[in-house]
């Protein structure tokens, strides 16, 4: 499994741990005054999702300018 394949397995995780948390907290709401706890805990997947994402958004740019590139030698 090389680097791609794992940033990729890690923001597919994220996106579940965010979906569930966001639905924790409007769960939490429907009964009542959450703790802060519950409502800034999808903050955490969701600035990951952010870096993975950003990285997945930039990675065809950077393999096409690579190749571009003249092997040194």
């Amino acid at each position: 499994m090389n680097w791609n394949q794992v940033i990729r397995q890690i923001h597919r995780w994220l996106s579940i741990v965010f979906t569930l948390t966001v639905a924790a907290n409007f769960a939490a709401m429907a009964a009542g005054e959450p703790p802060a706890w519950i409502v800034y805990s999808p903050l955490l997947p969701l600035f990951l999702l952010m870096f993975t994402g950003l990285y997945m958004f930039a990675l065809p740019y950077l393999t096409r300018r690579r190749a571009r590139r003249p092997a040194a030698g």
